[in-house]
């Protein structure tokens, strides 16, 4: 352990390597209180590849300033051969050398002299991934977790495969560029350093090489066998993060015990939130931590153990900084006083509780449609009424009463085409008397059934409908309950997880569409689809909250979040995210959908700059020549030297095959010192 100073009056800052049991070495960056050296304190852990002494340096001092006045250390680490730390580059996400390794930190932390013995972990998105996975091997000091914004399923609610169908965003582009990269501050270009990561193969060509699931993506995933996790968990998720579904899920499934809060964010901490309210969270993780970490009875398990923020209409718009709704307190998600409001998708484009006569819908699948959907089920998004025009829409009448609906929508797509692979979407609007659609919910699947995730196909005609619909009487069947025509053209899309209450007078939608591009890769043939309506056919599903007899507890009034500094002497600007696409078309039915971002930090030993743009391509007559071009750069400005590091990322493809390219070079002082290409060709594997 190095020396450290004074960071301020409640934290200090301290550089340390963890030695791992083959020699290798781990960069930590240790957040102590001031008092660590006379009072032993537990340890919270999160554990990245990010990069702590650059990427994330000025995020991770705001967020251990809380924790450390608190009576907490925090410890940031790098995992294996990223940032700061020694040996290889992974050869991916959550290896099983990323998760022994976490095992070996925890019991480092455990052991030493200013720590308790009591280690938590904690995290974001990976970090909270990893939290989970780490969790599910139980080391002997790992005695709770809190995940935020995580999934339980890498395959089918990560990034890479969304829903199961093929996904291609920034991420991919930003880690296979950045990993690139050596240990800041001293940047060395020594091959036994540099070269272990500039010429490891990119993690992008490993998950183009397993498109569907199996051992590859289970192999980390909780979400096949939940008794596997009996360290206290808890799940903070946002109404618009593209993760959000393992929180209700892990809720009800995982023998430990849980605690869960879901507010209105997208992909980020509570106390950064945006759109807000942001709060001040990391009071309620300091409880949690206090509980299982000191022993301290904080009143935690005395309470309702879900907490949600009861989202109420908006109208479209990217830039909202705030959402309307409220908190309420519940016993679970959704809470049992829901009830299942079933309505029918009907010829005259009308949802109701009846159904109409038996007829087909038939639907052209139009390869450019969906950029008003977004990025991936998560962000706020722009007025729908662009990607409903190429949707089958169906509309309730106007609302006689506010409707409520938290929980899993489902919507039983009864579907066939005349070609294949096609996907299959569906998505939940919320129409104002203007016409404004907004989005509420969707989610997407491909046109093969699901073994691992469909629910039992429906078999024959039983009533089983258990809330009414808005001003109509009870009829029809439940879900799973119906269906008089095949199963094979069953095709159950269950919704990502939300929350919102339908104002009176207005309508829900819902649309049922096979594309939406570029969130997802297009699939590679002209085609048209027919959606069966009429008795025992297609229908929406929705998990009503009654207003009566039984609300839950009203929420908690939450603090705003508590201002923090960066560290000294370092200055950031610009933000990559969140991603706002440039879409443009032109008389050929061909789109172009771009994106670009930019953000820098100045530190006391240089500058780090990064630059990214993405643009995805596609035209409606040839969907299997859909295309995708990134390309990311990174300046490092240092006194004796200028290093740039450029990677393009290219993906096309055609019937049968993806084609992938991904290019690194490293310049200094405008010199091109080091190269790597990689040419991959994947046969299409039902994308």
């Amino acid at each position: 352990m190095s020396g450290g100073a004074p960071a301020s009056p409640a934290m200090t800052v301290r550089e340390a390597w963890i030695p791992m049991p083959d020699g290798v070495r781990l960069a930590a960056t240790l957040y102590l209180p001031p008092d660590a050296g006379t009072a032993r304190v537990p340890a919270i852990l999160e554990y990245l590849p990010y990069r702590k002494d650059d990427q994330m340096a000025v995020r991770d001092f705001r967020l251990y300033a809380y924790l450390t006045a608190r009576g907490y250390a925090g410890a940031r680490v790098d995992i294996r051969g990223t940032g700061r730390s020694q040996g290889d580059l992974p050869a991916g996400e959550y290896t099983e050398q990323e998760l022994a390794d976490a095992e070996a930190v925890i019991a480092w932390l455990a052991d030493q002299p200013w720590c308790s013995g009591a280690v938590g972990m904690w995290g974001i998105s990976w970090g909270g991934f990893n939290a989970i996975q780490v969790a599910m091997r139980e080391p002997p000091a790992l005695r709770a977790i809190i995940a935020v914004d995580a999934s339980d399923d890498l395959f089918h609610d990560d990034v890479h495969y969304i829903d199961g169908l093929l996904h291609l965003d920034e991420y991919a582009l930003t880690i296979d560029h950045l990993n690139a990269l050596p240990p800041a501050p001293e940047f060395p270009l020594e091959e036994d350093i540099l070269g272990r990561r500039f010429d490891a193969e990119p993690w992008l060509a490993a998950w183009l090489g397993h498109q569907q699931d199996g051992p590859y993506w289970r192999r980390a995933s909780l979400r096949p066998d939940y008794s596997r996790l009996h360290v206290p968990a808890f799940l903070v998720g946002g109404w618009w993060d593209g993760y959000r579904d393992s929180v209700p899920r892990m809720l009800a499934a995982v023998p430990a015990p849980v605690r869960a809060l879901i507010g209105p964010w997208n992909h980020s901490f509570p106390h950064d939130a945006v759109p807000g309210p942001a709060i001040e969270w990391r009071a309620e993780a300091v409880r949690w931590w206090d509980h299982w970490l000191k022993g301290i009875d904080t009143g935690l398990l005395t309470e309702p153990p879900v907490t949600v923020y009861v989202q109420r209409w908006r109208p479209p718009d990217p830039g909202l900084a705030e959402l309307p709704g409220h908190w309420r307190h519940e016993d679970a998600l959704p809470p049992a006083r829901s009830r299942q409001l079933v309505l029918y998708c009907r010829g005259d484009r009308t949802l109701a509780g009846e159904p109409g006569p038996a007829e087909p819908a038939r639907l052209r699948y139009v390869p450019s449609a969906g950029t008003e959907a977004g990025h991936w089920w998560g962000e706020l998004t722009p007025d729908q009424r662009g990607t409903d025009a190429f949707c089958l829409t169906f509309d309730t009448a106007p609302l006689p009463e506010d409707v409520e609906i938290l929980g899993f929508p489902l919507a039983e797509v009864y579907g066939t085409a005349d070609a294949t692979p096609l996907n299959w979407f569906a998505r939940i609007c919320d129409v104002a008397p203007d016409g404004t659609s907004t989005l509420v919910t969707g989610a997407g699947r491909p046109g093969r059934p699901d073994p691992a995730r469909d629910p039992a196909a429906p078999a024959q005609d039983a009533p089983a409908q258990d809330a009414p619909a808005p001003g109509a009487g009870n009829g029809g069947s439940g879900p799973g309950g119906s269906g008089s025509g095949p199963a094979s053209d069953w095709l159950p899309i269950q919704m990502h997880a939300a929350s919102w209450v339908f104002p009176r007078g207005h309508r829900i939608r819902l649309a049922i569409s096979n594309a939406l591009w570029p969130m997802i890769w297009p699939t590679p043939r002209p085609a048209t689809a027919t959606v069966r309506l009429g008795p025992g056919a297609t229908r929406l599903v929705l998990p009503v909250v009654p207003p009566a007899p039984a609300p839950g507890r009203p929420g908690p009034g939450f603090p705003p979040p508590e201002p923090a500094d960066g560290p000294p002497g370092v200055r950031a600007w610009g933000d990559m995210l969140p991603v706002r696409w440039s879409v443009t078309r032109d008389g050929t039915g061909a789109a172009v959908a771009c994106w670009r971002g930019a953000a820098g930090t100045k530190f006391g030993w240089g500058t780090v700059t990064d630059e990214e743009h993405l643009e995805y391509r596609v035209a409606d007559d040839q969907p299997a020549l859909a295309s995708a071009r990134g390309e990311a750069r990174t300046q490092i400005r240092l006194a004796d030297r200028i290093l740039e590091l450029t990677s393009v990322l290219e993906l096309a493809g055609d019937e049968q095959c993806l084609r992938y390219s991904f290019r690194r070079q490293l310049r200094r002082d405008g010199v091109l010192i080091r190269e790597r290409h990689w040419e991959r060709r994947f046969r299409r594997d039902g994308h």
